[in-house]
């Protein structure tokens, strides 16, 4: 069977080598240079099956954009659609690994040839660097989409999962397994798992469980050297590195064992919309007072958006309180009379049901779909969009949120997204993994703005109004520095220029991300990855090498 296999495989590389002479005699016939893409990606590929224990033909696992379905790959996961558009950088290649070791192959074969690489599982980089490389020519993708392996262990309250798997597949087959158990992770069906985790990862019961990185266990890396490592073999301040400091700086993560949490057999889960016409300020700011103080089996976020009033061309800003409650809607109305009476919850607003079903609904599907639709891992918003973020310490007055409802009656398709901290969040310490927005944080906002076309002067207004936005609520969120979350990549707030990062330079939006836990980044970057293989615009800096006598 092996040799079959590889019989098989000497058959399509001498059709590609005959294919890629063929060209080169035409070219040189044509006294035109042979072309550079074609000369890597022979090399590439002698390389990669040099190096990889599974041989596979190269039609099934390389794309090219002599390839059909090579646009389609590339677009497959790609959330923000700002990064498809023609004029945007497109890779040499895509290779789509099925096993560990053609992952471990792309890492050293990219180093030994020369060529950059980027990384993606689930596609949702805001800024698109999974995907599109701004700063470096030529580029690769090694996309992970096919490594989804789950394999859930009850007994021991623990799952592998692999980089590719969905978060909505995660959940799926964790609840396949056990109706009380769950992971806290992120409310977005169809991230995936892999970059997700590496950011923090955050979802609807962050304030009982904390984090998705704070309940990992242990890790699968391709490092450097192209070689597997886990926990052990890692050590702590790498493994301490990987949980939160951001996607694609110290290796490819290959799998993650995470631990399971218990979720009750019954929460609730409801939406209460209230729009300027219906006291949405007052109750705006009662939320900003109680949001991180309230129960912590509670999550109330609130969806803020813009829409009609109801008279002609009349708009209006409304604000949606989305919940998830871990517990029945009778002790559900006691907490938020206790709490929140201003909100006006009844029990007709309460929906009582499974874990796995409170996912479909805070994930936004209707009501009857069923949960295998998780196992689809597709995603429900691509769009040209715009997104940035803020922590807040602070209630903002009542007078700030109406100069905010202005502002946001300016745009065509506002979101905020204010996400509450408090409970385990702010029992956790900051430096305990990267994630550092803890204790004092009151919540999270998410500015976003989409738009339907890739026209550049469309984009650009947009661009500038959420900037101007975002320059408004300079004073009413957190200083010194103003937070950012890096699963919110954005790239306003600075950039490395090439593959000569500079420390100096990438600090100012690496304190924004992750405060002092930036400089202990920067150290296992340099001990991990001194050379800055691993790297993208605001990919975490090593130190320069120190020279030698």
């Amino acid at each position: 069977m092996a040799f079959w296999r590889i019989s098989i495989f000497s058959v399509l590389l001498l059709l590609l080598v005959f294919s890629s002479t063929t060209i080169a005699a035409r070219a040189r016939s044509n006294k035109i240079k042979r072309p550079t893409s074609i000369f890597v990606q022979d090399k590439f590929i002698q390389c990669f099956n040099a190096n990889t224990e599974f041989v596979v033909p190269v039609s099934t696992a390389f794309f090219t954009p002599n390839n059909s379905s090579f646009s389609a790959i590339l677009e497959s996961t790609a959330q923000n659609l700002r990064y498809l558009v023609p004029s945007m950088p497109k890779p040499e290649f895509i290779i789509t690994p099925l096993y560990e070791s053609h992952v471990q192959a792309a890492v050293i074969c990219s180093k030994q040839i020369g060529i950059h690489l980027r990384v993606r599982s689930g596609g949702h980089d805001y800024e698109g660097l999974s995907y599109v490389s701004e700063i470096e020519s030529p580029f690769i993708i090694v996309d992970l989409s096919r490594l989804r392996s789950i394999k859930v262990d009850i007994e021991d309250n623990s799952a592998w999962v692999e980089a590719g798997a969905t978060v909505g597949e995660v959940y799926y087959r964790i609840a396949e397994k056990s109706k009380t158990h769950g992971f806290p992770a992120g409310l977005c069906t169809s991230l995936g798992i892999g970059g997700h985790i590496t950011g923090g990862a955050y979802g609807s019961m962050m304030r009982k469980y904390g984090l998705g990185a704070d309940n990992v266990i242990d890790a699968r890396i391709v490092d450097v050297n192209g070689r597997v490592l886990d926990r052990a073999a890692m050590g702590e301040d790498y493994f301490w590195a990987i949980r939160g400091g951001g996607g694609a700086s110290f290796g490819i993560i290959l799998r993650w064992k995470i631990k399971l949490v218990p979720v009750p057999s019954t929460v609730t889960v409801f939406t209460v919309t209230k729009s300027i016409e219906q006291d949405a300020t007052k109750i705006l700011y009662k939320w900003q007072t109680v949001a991180d103080n309230i129960d912590e089996d509670l999550f109330i976020r609130v969806i803020i958006s813009v829409g009609n009033t109801g008279k002609k061309n009349e708009k209006t800003v409304t604000t949606s309180y989305n919940a998830l409650f871990l517990g029945d809607a009778e002790r559900l109305l006691q907490v938020m009379e206790e709490s929140f009476p201003e909100l006006g919850l009844t029990r007709k607003d309460c929906i009582e049901t499974s874990w796995i079903k409170s996912v479909l609904y805070i994930g936004g599907y209707p009501s009857n779909t069923p949960a295998e639709i998780l196992l689809q891992g597709k995603s429900t918003f691509k769009n040209y969009f715009k997104a940035k973020s803020d922590f807040v310490k602070e209630a903002i007055p009542e007078t700030a949120l109406k100069g905010l409802w202005k502002r946001l009656l300016e745009e065509d398709s506002p979101l905020m997204i204010w996400n509450p901290y408090g409970g385990m969040m702010a029992k956790i310490s900051e430096t305990e993994i990267p994630f550092p927005h803890r204790k004092g944080t009151k919540f999270k906002i998410q500015y976003l703005t989409s738009w339907q076309d890739g026209d550049n002067i469309n984009a650009a207004k947009h661009m500038d109004w959420i900037r101007r936005l975002y320059n408004y609520m300079a004073p009413y969120v957190s200083m010194f520095p103003r937070g950012a979350y890096v699963n919110y990549r954005d790239l306003d707030l600075g950039m490395n220029k090439n593959s000569s990062t500079s420390f100096i330079e990438a600090n100012v939006w690496g304190s924004r991300y992750f405060k002092d836990n930036f400089n202990r980044l920067v150290k296992v970057k340099t001990k991990v990855d001194p050379d800055n293989f691993f790297r993208h615009e605001q990919s975490i800096p090593p130190l320069p090498l120190q020279p030698r006598f």
